[in-house]
């Protein structure tokens, strides 16, 4: 993913956080903020209950990925927080694709 995709500032975070516009399902939590900038923005945060390091990294890496290939169906227009839940750890890619998609689509952030 390119680095003009991704949120890197933790006072960013906190403020699109503390906005409380969200979206859950069992897996993802996600926040998400406008922004000016022309393209959209994106963090994931997983916890350190999910696994070690390469774990983590990994469930990273697998949602960086499903979003920089939807990339041109994610609207513009926004700052996204993805907060990755403790159950993740029971699906495929396929299926955290699937419920991450309906997610973003819940959250009015795919477009047609």
């Amino acid at each position: 993913m390119k680095k003009k995709y991704i949120i890197k500032k933790n006072y960013e975070i906190q403020a699109i956080i503390s906005l409380r516009n969200s979206v859950k399902n069992n897996y993802y939590i996600l926040f998400k903020k406008e922004n000016n900038l022309g393209h959209f923005r994106v963090v994931v945060s997983v916890s350190r209950k999910i696994g070690k390091a390469v774990i983590r990294n990994k469930i990273k890496r697998q949602i960086k990925a499903i979003i920089y290939q939807k990339r041109h169906e994610i609207s513009q227009k926004y700052d996204i927080v993805i907060i990755v839940r403790d159950q993740i750890n029971t699906l495929s890619f396929q299926d955290k694709e699937k419920y991450l998609m309906e997610l973003l689509t819940k959250a009015n952030l795919i477009t047609q």
